[in-house]
C-alpha cells in the first residue's frame, strides 16, 4: 500500500458525526419551545398574578374613558372634488371628499378659507401620478401630505387633522 492510501483512510475516519450536534439543537429547540408554551400558559410562573393586572388594567382604563372630557372642536365640509385622472390610469376619475376637524375658535376663520384650501387639494391631487393612487397604501400617505399643505394655508394650529370621507376611483 502507498502512504497516500493511508493518508485518505486516516481522513476519513477522523470526520466526527454530526449527528449528536444536529439532536442536541433539536432537543434545545423543543426544551424552549415548551418552556414558553408552559410559561405562557400559567403552568409554571403563576399565572393569576398577570390575570389580576389585567383586570385592573381594563378597570382603569373604562374609568379613564369615561371621564376623559371630548376636545372641543367642530368639523368642516370640503366641497366634493372631482379629478380627471389620464389616460395612463386605470380608472378615469377620482371622487374626493374630506372633512377638516378645527378648534371652535377657529372655525369662522379656516371657513373663510375654504376656497384656498379646495384649490390645494385639487392641485395636489391632480400632479400625482396614477400609480401614487392606485398603491395599496396611498391613502394613508396622501393623507399626511394633503393635512401638511391644509396647515401651510390654514397657518399653524388652526386644523386638527383631515377626515377622508369619500376616495372613490371610477
Amino acid at each position: 500500500m502507498s502512504d497516500a492510501t493511508v493518508d485518505e483512510e486516516e481522513v476519513e475516519e477522523k470526520k466526527p458525526s454530526k449527528l449528536p450536534m444536529i439532536i442536541g439543537v433539536v432537543l434545545a429547540l423543543a426544551g424552549g419551545g415548551g418552556g414558553f408554551f408552559a410559561v405562557q400558559s400559567g403552568l409554571l410562573g403563576g399565572g393569576t398574578d398577570s390575570e389580576k393586572h389585567d383586570s385592573s388594567a381594563e378597570a382603569h382604563a373604562e374609568e379613564t374613558v369615561e371621564t376623559a372630557p371630548l376636545p372641543d372642536v367642530s368639523f368642516i365640509e370640503v366641497p366634493q372634488l372631482v379629478i380627471s385622472l389620464g389616460p395612463k390610469a386605470q380608472a378615469s376619475h377620482l371622487r374626493f371628499r374630506a372633512s377638516l376637524e378645527v378648534p371652535k375658535n377657529y372655525t369662522t376663520e379656516v371657513e373663510s378659507i375654504l376656497p384656498r384650501v379646495q384649490d390645494v387639494l385639487n392641485s395636489y391631487l391632480r400632479a400625482l401620478d396614477p400609480r401614487d393612487l392606485e398603491a395599496p397604501g396611498a391613502l394613508i400617505k396622501l393623507r399626511g401630505q394633503m393635512l401638511r399643505r391644509i396647515r401651510l394655508v390654514a397657518g399653524e394650529g388652526r386644523v386638527s387633522d383631515l377626515l377622508v370621507l369619500e376616495f372613490v376611483l371610477n
